[in-house]
Formats: C-alpha cells, sequence, structure tokens
C-alpha cells in the first residue's frame, strides 16, 4: 500500500520552523564555558527532528545538511568537545541556511545550497571530516569479490517510537529500494486488546537485505531512529539459509508501491516531492494557528449558549401570537443579541496571539547588528504576553525591524562615545508593548544620543522641504525623518543611508489603521511609538449619512463632531474652506463633492462636520447627519471588486445595504490637500487666514 505524504508536507515545515525558533533561541542564551546540558539537549532535539523529518520526506538537501551539525552537537552534548564562540556564530548561520532551504522547499522553488556547501566544509574541517568532503561521492569498496552481500537487520523499536513521528513502514520502503528485501515480523510482544495502547509500537522486526551497497547506505536509513530503537546489521555474506523462516510481503510488491517515490531519494527531484503542496504564494505567512484549549472551550460554550437560544425561539415560533408570546420573543431576541456578541468575541480571541512571537526574533537581529557595528547592546522586552490579531502581529513585523535597526544605528552611541558622555558603556534598546483603549501601542525605545534635531532641519532645508522661515518646534522637525527619501546618515551603507526607509515604516503602518510618532531628547534616547488596532477584521465605526448614502468612519480617526459656526469659515485659494477650531485651522472636505453625490447639503452654516486625524493632520468632513455607532465586519474591496481610493473597504449593515469605509489618508490624498512628497497640508499661513 502507498501512502501519500504529501498530506503531511505543511505540517512537517511548520514543526521544523518551529524547532528553528527554539534553536535560535537557545543558542542567543548560549555562553561558551557557562552552557548547560538542557540547553544543548533543545538545540540537538531541534536538530534531531528536522534531519529525521526531511529524511522522511525524501528532503535530502536538509537532512544531509543538518546531519554534520547535529554531529558537533552531539558532541559538544557528550562532553567530546567544548563550545566555542566559533560554533555559535556557524550554528546560528545553519538555522539561518535551513530556514532558506525549507522555505524554497515550502515554496516548490529548486534550494539553493551553495551557502549549505560552504558551511558543511567549516563544520567537517572543525570535526576533522575536511579530507572525505572533497569528495563529492565517495567510492566504496566492495565487501566480497563479487560486491554483492546478504545484510541481517534487527530493527526493535521503542514503544515510543510512533509518538516521535517515524513510521518503520518508510524505513522498510527505504531498505527495498537497496535490493532484494524479506522481512519477517515477530508480533509475539503485542499484549491483549484489552491491554493494547494504540499509540505504542509494540512489534519488531528481521530483515535480510541482498544489495550492492555497503552497509553504511543501511545506516543512513535507520539514524533518525537510532535513539528510539534498538538496531542491530549483522553481514551474512551469502544468501538466506534454509532454516531461516520468512513472513513477508515480495520485495517486489514493496518496490511495487514505492515506485513514485524513488525518484524522491535523488537531489534533483526534491521540488517535485513538494508539487502537491498547494502554495498560492511565496511568503512565509503562517497558514495555521495554535490555540490554547481554554479559547477553544469557551467557543464551544459560546455556541452551546447559541443552540439554547436558537430552540427557544424556534418554541416561541410555534405559540399562539399574544403579548406574552411577544413579551418572551423579544427577551429571546435580546439574549440572541448577547450569545451572538459573545461567540463573537470569543472567535475573535482565537486569533489573538501574544506579542512575544514578534519580539522573539529581535534578540538575533540585536546580536547580529550589535557585532557589525562594534557596539554593545542589551535588549529589554516588556509586555511580551499583549496579545494583539495573527494579521496585525504579522505585518508589523517589517516595520518594527527597520526602526530597532534605526536605533541601534543611529541610536546608541560607540562604546567609546558613552564611556565619554559619562553613560554606561552598554546601550539599551527596550521593546515594550501595552494595551491602550482599543488599541495595542508597541514603544521602541533607546538610551543614545537621540535624534539630531538641527542636522535634520538643515538637510530638510538643503532638500526644499521646508525653508529658513518656517517655525517648528523640536518635535515638528524630528517628525521630519518620516518623509520620503529623508535621511540624515553621512555614508551609505547596508543598514541605513539609502533615502528609504522611514517613510515606508509609516505607510506602511498607516495601512495598518495605525500611527506612528517619535519623540527625543538630547544625550538622553529617542523613542518610537506605534498605535494599532487590535485586528483588521472588525471596526468600530460612526455611521454617517451624505446624500441618501451611508458611510463609515472609523472612531479611532475621530476627534470630535460639531456645528459648523459660518463666522469663523474662512475661504482659502479657490475652492477650499477652513474653519478656525481653537488655534487651529480646520480644511473642510465635502464628502458628497468627492463621491458625486447628489442631494447633499451644500451650504456649510449650522451644517455638521465630523473633525478626524490622520498622519497628524486634522481634516473636517462635511456630512448631512450622525447616526448610530457600531461595529462592523470589514470586507475586503480588492478581494471581491478592486482597489477604491478614499475607501478601505466595506460592510453589510443589518438592513443587507452595503456601506464604505472611509479612508481619512486616501481622501487627503484625493482631495489634493497634500504638498507632494510631504506630510504638510497646503493651506496659507495664519498670519494670512488671520489677515483674510
Amino acid at each position: 500500500m502507498s501512502i501519500d505524504l504529501s498530506q503531511f508536507y505543511e505540517v512537517f515545515f511548520e514543526e521544523s520552523f518551529e524547532g528553528l525558533d527554539a534553536m535560535e533561541a537557545e543558542l542567543l542564551n548560549l555562553v561558551p564555558g557557562e552552557e548547560d546540558s538542557e540547553t544543548i539537549n533543545t538545540i540537538f532535539r531541534a536538530a534531531h527532528s528536522i534531519k529525521g523529518g526531511s529524511g522522511t520526506f525524501g528532503f535530502n538537501s536538509v537532512a544531509d545538511f543538518t546531519h554534520v551539525l547535529e554531529t558537533l552537537l552531539d558532541q559538544i552534548r557528550e562532553g567530546s568537545r567544548d563550545l566555542t564562540a566559533e560554533h555559535v556564530n556557524l550554528l546560528l548561520k545553519s538555522v539561518d541556511c535551513l530556514r532558506a532551504l525549507l522555505r524554497a522547499l515550502q515554496a516548490e522553488q529548486q534550494p539553493d545550497l551553495t551557502e549549505a556547501d560552504e558551511l558543511r566544509i567549516k563544520f567537517e574541517e572543525i570535526l576533522g571530516m575536511r579530507a572525505a568532503s572533497k569528495v563529492a561521492e565517495p567510492v566504496q569498496e566492495p565487501l566480497s569479490e563479487n560486491s554483492i552481500n546478504t545484510f541481517q537487520i534487527d530493527f526493535k523499536p521503542h514503544h515510543h517510537l510512533f509518538k516521535t513521528g517515524n513510521e518503520p513502514l518508510y524505513m522498510i520502503s527505504e531498505l527495498a529500494e537497496l535490493g532484494d528485501l524479506e522481512t519477517q515480523a515477530f508480533q509475539d510482544a503485542v499484549p491483549d486488546i484489552t491491554d493494547l495502547a494504540p499509540e505504542d509500537c509494540f512489534l519488531s522486526w528481521r530483515f535480510f537485505l541482498t544489495t550492492e551497497k555497503d552497509q553504511s547506505c543501511i545506516e543512513e536509513i535507520f539514524e533518525w531512529v537510532e535513539d528510539d530503537a534498538d538496531i542491530t546489521i549483522t553481514l551474512c555474506g551469502g544468501l538466506f539459509g534454509d532454516e531461516v523462516a520468512v513472513n513477508a510481503a515480495p520485495s517486489t510488491q514493496v518496490e511495487t508501491d514505492n515506485k513514485n517515490e524513488k525518484a524522491a531519494t535523488k537531489p534533483d527531484a526534491e521540488v517535485k516531492k513538494v508539487s502537491a503542496v498547494k502554495s498560492t504564494t511565496t511568503n512565509t505567512e503562517s497558514t495555521s494557528i495554535r490555540v490554547g484549549i481554554d479559547k477553544v472551550d469557551s467557543l464551544i460554550n459560546m455556541v452551546g449558549e447559541l443552540v439554547i437560544t436558537q430552540a427557544m425561539l424556534t418554541q416561541l415560533g410555534e405559540q399562539e401570537i399574544t403579548e406574552a408570546t411577544i413579551a418572551s420573543l423579544q427577551e429571546g431576541l435580546a439574549q440572541l443579541a448577547h450569545n451572538t456578541r459573545d461567540l463573537q468575541e470569543s472567535v475573535m480571541r482565537i486569533r489573538m496571539l501574544p506579542i512575544s512571537f514578534v519580539f522573539s526574533r529581535f534578540p538575533r537581529l540585536v546580536r547580529d547588528i550589535s557585532q557589525k557595528l562594534d557596539k554593545q547592546v542589551e535588549l529589554k522586552l516588556l509586555g511580551e504576553q499583549t496579545e494583539l490579531d495573527k494579521t496585525v502581529m504579522e505585518k508589523i513585523s517589517d516595520p518594527m525591524v527597520h526602526l530597532v535597526r534605526n536605533s541601534l544605528d543611529h541610536g546608541l552611541e560607540t562604546v567609546d562615545k558613552r564611556v565619554a558622555a559619562g553613560k554606561n558603556p552598554v546601550g539599551t534598546v527596550t521593546l515594550n508593548a501595552f494595551h491602550q483603549g482599543g488599541n495595542i501601542v508597541i514603544e521602541i525605545m533607546d538610551d543614545g544620543q537621540g535624534l539630531n534635531t538641527t542636522k535634520i532641519r538643515e538637510k530638510a532645508i538643503k532638500n526644499g522641504l521646508i525653508s529658513e522661515a518656517d517655525d517648528l518646534s523640536d518635535n515638528e522637525v524630528n517628525e521630519l525623518i518620516f518623509l520620503p527619501g529623508f535621511s540624515t546618515a553621512d555614508q551609505v551603507s547596508d543598514l541605513s543611508g539609502r533615502g528609504v526607509g522611514m517613510d515606508v515604516v509609516r505607510r506602511n503602518i498607516e495601512a495598518l489603521s495605525g500611527s506612528v510618532e517619535v519623540s527625543s531628547a538630547p544625550g538622553v534616547g529617542s523613542t518610537f511609538t506605534i498605535r494599532l488596532p487590535l485586528t483588521l477584521a472588525i471596526l468600530d465605526g460612526q455611521l454617517v449619512r451624505v446624500a441618501e448614502h451611508t458611510y463609515i468612519i472609523p472612531l479611532i480617526s475621530i476627534i470630535e463632531s460639531l456645528q459648523i459656526d459660518i463666522t469663523k469659515v474662512s475661504r482659502v485659494g479657490k475652492d477650499l474652506d477652513v474653519l478656525r477650531l481653537r488655534d487651529e485651522y480646520i480644511p473642510i472636505l465635502r464628502l458628497y463633492s468627492i463621491f458625486n453625490h447628489q442631494g447633499a447639503i451644500e451650504t456649510l452654516d449650522k451644517t455638521l462636520l465630523v473633525v478626524v486625524e490622520s498622519d497628524n493632520q486634522k481634516i473636517g468632513l462635511l456630512v448631512d447627519d450622525l447616526l448610530s455607532q457600531q461595529q462592523v465586519v470589514i470586507k475586503s474591496l480588492e478581494a471581491n471588486y478592486q482597489k477604491v481610493d478614499g475607501v478601505s473597504g466595506a460592510t453589510i449593515l443589518g438592513d443587507g445595504r452595503v456601506s464604505l469605509i472611509v479612508d481619512i489618508s486616501g481622501l487627503i490624498k484625493l482631495s489634493g490637500l497634500r504638498k507632494p512628497g510631504s506630510q504638510e497640508l497646503i493651506i496659507e499661513s495664519k498670519a494670512n487666514l488671520e489677515a483674510s
């Protein structure tokens, strides 16, 4: 019987990536000379599992590469070799290399083995195997004159073998590919059915293999279960004796069952094996999520409550309509609304993951960059259990990486400069996450030199972003670093100075309906603050009416709503009105004009204005009426229709109508208010307005 292994590929990839994450985390904790055995064992087990799984699925490039680093780890854990800093660096590079190999296979691409081969040579030099590595395919010496030998292989798995994910059938199939195989199974250890534990292995086998291959080829098949079974390989030298009792399927049958998998043992065929995995994208976002049993239990309880309420409403629907039944029906509908809301919250909790999944990548990043910059850095992680939506988490990772790199490169000083300034020679970068209202706040803080406000201002003037006459506060000057193409780096490097980056950070965060701002103090340090919604699936919105249409404005963007006092309205240019609100001038955008609606209220006096904020800029949206506030489920327009400027998505209201969700940043762009290449709005100065 042939088993389709492709159904297990995605599980293998996800578990392998988790194993690599565990390896990396433990390697970062290793201090040569102070390592503990449990840490080494954890790293070894992760490598061992990846090697075994990749070998089972025929991903030989991964299995072969993992084998050599596993050998080094095995010597270290047995105490026959001391751990050095070079070992740690090589093992960390190997983690990166394995990730690249696995991602290529997952994306159905041929893995690039260049780096793997280079690292393998370095490991072999350490292990004293370098001479053997010069030969691509070592020639095996024949064990007998005719090069055909028979081996007796006794294979007795430990009871827990199945729990390690290993399957004897696959090993038997691999043995059959080496030559003529006969198999004897021993069942005497199988207990009575009343005492049988189905997850345990009670069988053992004896194989007789006639082959031209040498013993090392047999050992390779069993190497990933050598700790989970008793294995003895004996050279018999000739054909089977008549006294051997054989109870096995003919080797030709085994070969027939596995004829479609033979090609997988060849390196060039690895990608063909992965082709059964249906992959629509080549990104590395996880397609599954692990959920705590408490969240599942809560969901089941909510569904149970919903079923009870539904049964009650069904029963009421079958009764004669009276005042009493109407009252009961109203009570049942209220209970249904309550249950639905609880169910919604339970479902949303399933998508919520601790931000430690993002934070966990930064110890390695900080270590590598600090070594490259010759700086001493301590990374502090706070609020790691703060939860946010999985989708938000996956998309915020890259902007955070750029901000941390910026703190390491621009923010923290070198050891000499810190000592000269009377600071601790070890700089500190702190990542902090916490909930605030309906948002999550992420802070990236460093105790470095702070932003050079003078230099930023000079560069902005040189680039024509501001003029000498502009009177900007230090905070306003610091915000200029988020403008496209802005950089104060004197030299271009692979870390900074290419004129791109911070504007992309802001744009990516705003795409998540979030915001980013910076605060800094000279000689004290800088703090970048990111504010994000907890989820992108549900939005708290304010429903507004424009002509006969209903739009939704995100509550997170609304500052206030008011009636316009026409005496405080001024005209700027040909067609832009601004409202003087306290000490600010708010440009008024007419939604009916932007979206081309007829029949809306066009006069400004006593008309409703919703003041919103985006990119630290305030604007007013002219609407006919304010309706209710409610949570709405966001539906993507791009996935179901196409991208629409000024609209971030849509939802279905209770009456079945479709309502569009307003994109504030997109509206500003549509209106032409923003200066090209700038966050500043095109509004005349306050002095000119007051003079008018």
